[in-house]
């Protein structure tokens, strides 16, 4: 290779060198140009982009709003009209109003400031439900519960509770309950169930009910009042809610979760693959029977408590929790009078019970494996709006 050639590569390696890097730098800009045109990824609907006047709640996702309110209206045992203008709940108008939204910020400060941003301290931590704050020790009413370990001295004083032997494990109590309804077979081969009953609890006298429920997951009661149909459904994806002929509102967060929950319809045979953990514990009283409770566990979600009668290891007690930002809104449901239906023991009464109330449902006739159509759980549409000048029907 001659001096010329040598001389002409020397000045061609850094001249190529320079255009790699120029390319490399131009795919860089590219790239970040992209990806700040790129939109973000969609996040959940905030609070202040579906309601009017939200103050103290800014920034929570908006499906947490009403089951705040919820959990306000469970603390202090009050209805919605103590602190909202009826049919015009935005309004500023009482004095309640501005009151509670500084007592939910002076929560948020507590905790933030004392539990590290944990929900230690809610509505309910003062109120119990009542409307004023309970400042003064309540007086008992029974004779006090047995210490934990049991009495001093004896001979498990000392213990920690969770140390004390809970007896069967949590996979043989859940053994025990598939087989205590009839086994994973006799499940498989009930798809669909109809059941017609009445309501008793909102007030005197009782009302007609009928569930619908067909396999894996589709559930609908509806049940029948002087002022229409109240219907809570579940179409397998979706939750739905609806009253005296109002349009039709969607169950969305921690309230369609337990949906989900309550709709599975092999809950017996699916209850070792909806939750990640179990938990056993020692019997409690539920009723008048001894059951053992196991907790289940999800990711990112409230624990659900199961109660097994310790005798038949049937399921008689269930506790579900919804998440809002202020505290946790509890429901227990009580399964009792089960009878064979087709091979499969079913409860033929349930009592479902929340702070504010409860009522129970008993169940006189029951049909499975019959045809149920999927148009039957989907979700109505809205009606029309009223004609121009027309008010809409009071609720």
């Amino acid at each position: 290779m001659n001096t010329k050639m040598k001389g002409t590569i020397k000045s061609i390696i850094p001249i190529a060198a320079l255009a790699l890097v120029a390319l490399a730098l131009a795919v860089v800009r590219n790239e970040l140009a992209l990806a700040q045109q790129a939109p973000a990824a969609p996040g959940p609907q905030l609070a202040e982009a579906r309601f009017k006047n939200i103050q103290a709640l800014k920034g929570i996702p908006a499906d947490q709003v009403i089951p705040s309110m919820q959990f306000i209206a469970n603390s202090l045992r009050v209805e919605c009209d103590y602190c909202h203008v009826r049919n015009a709940m935005d309004k500023d108008d009482k004095e309640k109003k501005k009151i509670a939204r500084k007592m939910i910020l002076m929560e948020f400060a507590i905790n933030k400031d004392n539990f590290d941003g944990h929900t230690q301290v809610t509505c309910n931590t003062c109120h119990r439900g009542s409307a004023e704050p309970v400042g003064i020790p309540i007086i008992a009413e029974a004779e006090p519960n047995p210490m934990p370990g049991g009495p001093p001295g004896g001979p498990n004083a000392g213990m920690n509770p969770a140390a004390v032997p809970v007896g069967p494990t949590a996979d043989q109590i859940l053994d025990k309950y598939i087989q205590a309804v009839g086994g994973a077979d006799a499940l498989q081969k009930i798809t669909s169930r109809v059941e017609k009953g009445t309501l008793t609890g909102f007030g005197p006298g009782s009302f007609p009910i009928e569930i619908y429920a067909k396999a894996p997951n589709k559930r609908l009661s509806v049940m029948h009042t002087p002022r229409g149909e109240s219907i809570t459904a579940f179409d397998g994806q979706m939750g739905w809610l609806g009253n005296g002929g109002q349009p039709p509102r969607e169950v969305m967060g921690g309230e369609l979760e337990n949906m989900k929950l309550d709709a599975d319809f092999n809950f017996a045979a699916d209850v070792k693959h909806v939750f990640t953990q179990f938990r056993a514990r020692p019997p409690e009283n539920v009723g008048v029977r001894d059951a053992y409770l196991v907790f289940g566990l999800r990711q990112g979600r409230p624990p659900v408590r199961l109660y097994f009668d310790e005798q038949s290891g049937l399921l008689v007690r269930v506790v579900q929790y919804v998440e809002t930002p202020l505290g946790r809104n509890p429901a227990q449901i009580d399964f009792a009078d089960y009878r064979d239906a087709d091979g499969v023991k079913v409860p033929f009464r349930w009592t479902l019970a929340r702070p504010m109330g409860r009522f129970t449902i008993q169940v006189d006739q029951i049909q499975q494996n019959v045809a149920v159509d999927d148009a039957k759980f989907a979700k109505p549409p809205a009606p029309p709006p009223p004609p121009a000048g027309q008010k809409p029907p009071a609720p």
